[in-house]
């Protein structure tokens, strides 16, 4: 698997494990328990989750699944924007640690933005770090001018950007991801395979017959083609975890990118970063 280099040089694995929808069914609990630590076993030890997944089910699912795993990981929770103040960032920080059983968050990002101004949530996470409640923070579902407002405002501490991307929503190409190329910040892809329905297309088919994979590992490796991205895909059995890991393993060809370009074209103008 390839690995993505953070700001100050840490390195974490180009493809993690998403959390969207887990811990919220009992029937589904151990089952999911066992494709979180399998995903780990395989070097899937970005775990991404958020307060809102569940209001909080999903990081009270991987405390139970991984409480015993803290130091191999590396944790990431997102906040609400109406949380991302001076006020209130640090109750939700603790409650969110509270929830994952731990001391620290390896990685905290403000969901998407809200009526807080950027230049206070980057006072308020800059004081976590101090604090060793996180180690390193960062923006979710922020557009390109939202990122311009983000240095301006002092945000230069920013590590990443996690964003809807892939082969249907490839209007970042535009401008959103040479920018994140530009100031060295590492992009991270949720929904890469667009929660599984780029799993039937004529395209799709054609190339995962030719490289020997399904049509969803074959969106998959296309998302991580890219160098300086991180994809977080959900699975919530050993089955499907290991069909994520082997895309990762995936080298499309010339022809095989040609092919999806085609079936997939990027937007001809630009249009707002999307969100689901």
């Amino acid at each position: 698997m390839k690995h993505v280099t953070l700001p100050g040089g840490e390195v974490v694995p180009s493809m993690g494990q998403g959390t969207w929808k887990m811990g919220e069914r009992a029937e589904r609990r151990s089952d999911e328990i066992a494709a979180l630590r399998a995903g780990v076993e395989l070097g899937m030890t970005l775990v991404d989750t958020a307060e809102m997944y569940g209001d909080g089910a999903a990081e009270t699912l991987i405390c139970e699944a991984l409480g015993d795993r803290r130091d191999q990981l590396f944790l990431v929770s997102k906040a609400y924007p109406q949380n991302a103040s001076r006020s209130r960032l640090a109750g939700a920080c603790e409650a969110s640690l509270k929830r994952l059983g731990t001391d620290r968050l390896d990685l905290y990002l403000l969901h998407w933005r809200g009526s807080v101004p950027l230049a206070e949530t980057i006072e308020a996470m800059e004081a976590l770090k101090s604090a060793g409640k996180i180690r390193h923070w960062g923006v979710s579902n922020l557009d390109t001018d939202d990122m311009d407002e983000l240095v301006a405002a002092g945000g230069d501490g920013c590590v990443t950007d996690q964003i809807l991307y892939n082969l249907v929503r490839r209007g970042p190409e535009l401008d959103l991801l040479p920018w994140l190329t530009q100031h060295k910040v590492p992009v991270m892809a949720y929904s890469p395979v667009e929660q599984g329905r780029l799993s039937s297309h004529p395209a799709l088919d054609k190339v995962s017959a030719q490289v020997g994979a399904t049509p969803a590992q074959v969106a998959l490796a296309w998302t991580l083609r890219h160098d300086g991205l991180i994809a977080i895909p959900k699975a919530s059995s050993i089955a499907h975890v290991r069909e994520n890991r082997a895309a990762a393993d995936i080298v499309l060809s010339d022809a095989d990118l040609a092919t999806l370009d085609a079936a997939f074209p990027r937007p001809a103008v630009r249009r707002p970063l999307e969100m689901l």
